[in-house]
């Protein structure tokens, strides 16, 4: 479990943004000014994970926005990436999607961050680090259940919405709602508000 423990340090190859291909990908250098969301895939040139790197790929500058960079990881090489991104979205890619795209040939990434399958591919592991590097909310799926990115944004202004405010966020909260205070009062008094919206 790691929620709350500092976000496992790697160096990788990967393919960045803008299709050059670098030896030295460091996580914690590529953290945005307000933490990243790292996310497993499977495999390159599959089913599922196309939508889901261009769910990410679409909403991308939602998270710069928010100052938080989207990484992205699988077993595959940076020659799959590569190919995967120049290769057409209606021939089956995912086109030149502007975010990461790290190589875990070693599946060591994979395993530091337990979602590695027996089978060697990552399960849909997905991992929001806040900008001094602990990780705040972690939700791993199952190979065939696709992920939602828009939920992934709603975590995202939650952390940054608690670090600003040291409110916690209830059930459903959403960008621009009250928080709450985190005492005995707190609750009595936002429940008194808000319990019919639950």
């Amino acid at each position: 479990m790691l929620v709350t423990k500092k976000a496992p340090e790697f160096t990788a190859t990967a393919v960045l943004a803008d299709g050059s291909i670098v030896d030295d990908f460091k996580l914690m250098d590529n953290l945005g000014e307000k933490g990243a969301v790292l996310f497993f895939y499977p495999l390159d040139f599959t089913f599922v994970c196309p939508s889901e790197i261009i769910a990410f790929s679409h909403r991308i500058e939602e998270f710069k926005s928010r100052g938080i960079n989207v990484i992205g990881v699988s077993v595959d090489s940076q020659f799959s990436h590569f190919a995967w991104r120049e290769t057409p979205i209606n021939e089956g890619g995912i086109g030149r999607v502007t975010f990461p795209l790290v190589a875990d040939l070693t599946k060591q990434i994979s395993k530091d961050y337990d979602v590695l399958l027996d089978g060697g591919v990552a399960l849909r592991g997905s991992f929001l680090i806040d900008a001094d590097g602990t990780i705040r909310h972690a939700v791993i799926n199952d190979l065939p259940l696709g992920r939602n990115i828009d939920e992934m944004i709603r975590m995202v202004d939650t952390m940054i919405f608690t670090n600003e405010h040291g409110e916690v966020c209830p059930a459903g909260w959403q960008k621009g709602d009250e928080g709450m205070k985190p005492t005995t009062d707190g609750v009595a008094n936002y429940l008194a508000d808000h319990e019919a919206e639950l």
